[in-house]
């Protein structure tokens, strides 16, 4: 992102700040879906057709192999290593073109988390091997009856008798069951599966492996949505599971799925940021040169203020998202600030997207729904988002548990700087147990608000922030509040206001943000909170004190129509910057 164009555009889109492969690769990737065109590519989602021919293309461009390979099994390939931020760059890329390619990227990234992650390093060269050749993976993890628990699985291992034919042939294990949402699961060479001991109770029987799709024993039954994307559901049936293909064991299995998730969900956000990017340049170029009542669609004053808040929202959420890679890619065992950052960028952008759709689609009215749209596809689509790798819900809940640390129990930090250079991010394979949320450490959130405490709006969302510590030191949630989800989650949603806040003006002051355009953001931060604290005022288990302080948080936007009016000029701009070729 740049101070003077805020969002992607395939014609002017120069990756200049990286390597000339990654450059090459990016370019490559939007001619081929440029080539395609907007008819096919509409067209092939209203058929729901098979992503196969851009397989073909990751294929021969060996873009998963370049992208999804960490250095170490690169086999000398220079170019291959796992980068973030050139990840992020390509997510972004996906979402703006459909969100089928983006999703065959992001299960391929989440199939090869428990792999990546093993000490098995057998399956690690497989790995690396199938995606030189072009293979795509999957993550067996969610089934029917229990969803994304990982706490539970019916996908059962039974050891093999000592002495027996199978333990002659090294099978250890016949595995059985059925896993239910798996992307990719119709193709994937290695599907990565989590399954427990039929003999030991318990995390200790936990066990990840590796299947294959095109296995006799895996029954591939069926793909449970109507769409471009895959989303099989399969049955294991007496699936012979040899040493080679055993990831993780035990409690360490346990972690292994939640640190993958802590990878692939960071994906979210930028796939959804792409959305909504292509969705607005249709919008702007449609509703400004429409005309009703004698006037453009543009200048009735709603119209501007909805689009002026949908691109203020992409704005931060572009913002928010390339500031988190940067913690992302810095982050140690010693640094575990990312454990925050990234649900956030789950559950808070993604959310943001459905948010900015509404906004467009309050203008567009009848015209959102057309066919031959990219808009309809995405307003079809966006609310998946905020639904996958853990609902908002979940996020939020896992949000809360860095709230009294950061708020309160600052420490010190080396400066993260901007993380764009061509370096493998191997951390991601070595988070370590996944527990411990409770106590990492943040650095002080304030001066960065202070900063910039020059713009209103800032001021004035910043008293706001300082209120919710107020509200926590006063009249804190009881025991019995803290049990209360619904009442705790309309805290979560209060305090994620905060930390987005904080990113974004990091953000925008590495990127020199406008300043007129930085208040606006505010703007809509402020109202949002707003939104937060009454929605709190009405929940019935909120006490009388609770209740004082929701009235007394609420603050009012500054309103500034001449820094509105040259936001609006930033907007119209927008008006046929960009179309998909036909």
């Amino acid at each position: 992102m740049t101070s003077t164009d805020a969002l992607f555009n395939p014609n002017t889109y120069d990756p200049a700040h990286f390597d000339a492969e990654t450059r090459r690769l990016l370019r490559a990737t939007i001619e081929w879906f440029e080539s395609r065109g907007k008819v096919r590519l509409l067209a092939d989602d209203a058929a729901a057709v098979w992503t196969g021919e851009f397989l073909d293309f990751v294929k021969k461009e060996k873009l998963f192999a370049t992208f999804l390979t960490p250095a170490a099994y690169a086999d000398g390939d220079p170019n291959r290593r796992w980068d973030a931020a050139r990840n992020a760059a390509l997510s972004e890329i996906l979402g703006f073109y459909g969100l089928a390619y983006w999703y065959a990227e992001q299960v391929t990234i989440l199939g090869l988390g428990p792999i990546w992650q093993s000490d098995n390093e057998s399956a690690k060269r497989r790995a690396a091997d199938d995606l030189a050749a072009g293979e795509v993976m999957a993550f067996g993890l969610s089934e029917q009856t229990h969803g994304a628990d990982i706490y539970n699985t019916d996908l059962v291992l039974t050891p093999s008798e000592p002495g027996s034919a199978d333990a002659e042939a090294g099978i250890l294990f016949r595995a059985n069951g059925a896993k239910y949402y798996i992307g990719n699961g119709n193709v994937a060479s290695m599907v990565s599966v989590f399954s427990r001991r039929a003999d030991i109770e318990g995390q200790d029987g936990y066990i990840w492996f590796a299947a294959d799709s095109r296995h006799e024993n895996y029954r591939l039954l069926d793909n449970v949505v109507h769409q471009q994307m895959y989303v099989s559901t399969f049955r294991l049936e007496d699936y012979p599971v040899r040493a080679e293909d055993i990831l993780h064991t035990g409690p360490e299995a346990f972690s292994a799925a939640l640190n993958t998730v802590n990878v692939g969900k960071f994906n979210l956000c930028h796939g959804g940021i792409g959305m909504v990017e292509h969705a607005f340049y249709e919008a702007i170029t449609h509703a400004h040169n429409r005309v009703l009542y004698g006037k453009r669609v543009t200048e009735f004053p709603h119209v501007r203020t909805n689009f002026v808040d949908a691109y203020t929202r992409i704005t931060a959420m572009k913002l928010f998202s390339d500031r988190a890679v940067d913690y992302f890619r810095d982050a140690s065992l010693e640094d575990r600030r990312y454990l925050l950052f990234n649900p956030m960028t789950k559950s808070k952008v993604t959310s943001e997207g459905e948010t900015v759709m509404t906004l467009l689609l309050d203008v567009l009215a009848a015209k959102g729904f057309e066919k031959n749209t990219y808009f309809a596809e995405v307003q079809r689509l966006i609310n998946t988002l905020p639904r996958l790798e853990g609902t908002v819900h979940v996020n939020v809940g896992q949000i809360l548990k860095f709230m009294p640390n950061y708020l309160f129990n600052a420490q010190d930090y080396p400066e993260v700087g901007t993380r764009l250079d061509a370096a493998d991010d191997a951390f991601f394979w070595r988070q370590g147990p996944a527990r411990g949320a409770g106590k990492v450490r943040f650095a002080d959130w304030t001066p960065v608000y202070e900063k910039h405490s020059d713009l209103p709006n800032v001021a004035r969302f910043y008293e706001q922030a300082l209120a919710l510590r107020t509200l926590l030191t006063t009249a804190a949630p009881d025991a019995e509040q803290q049990r209360d989800l619904d009442f705790m989650l309309t805290i979560g949603h209060l305090f994620s206001l905060v930390v987005y806040g904080q990113l974004i003006l990091e953000q925008a002051a590495i990127t020199g943000l406008d300043r007129d355009l930085l208040d606006r953001v505010f703007d809509f931060q402020i109202r949002d909170f707003n939104a937060h604290a009454t929605a709190l005022l009405g929940k019935p288990a909120a006490t009388a004190a609770q209740q004082q302080w929701a009235r007394d948080a609420l603050r009012t936007p500054v309103a500034d129509r001449a820094a509105f009016d040259r936001v609006w000029a930033r907007v119209e701009s927008y008006d046929g910057a960009y179309e998909m070729r036909p």
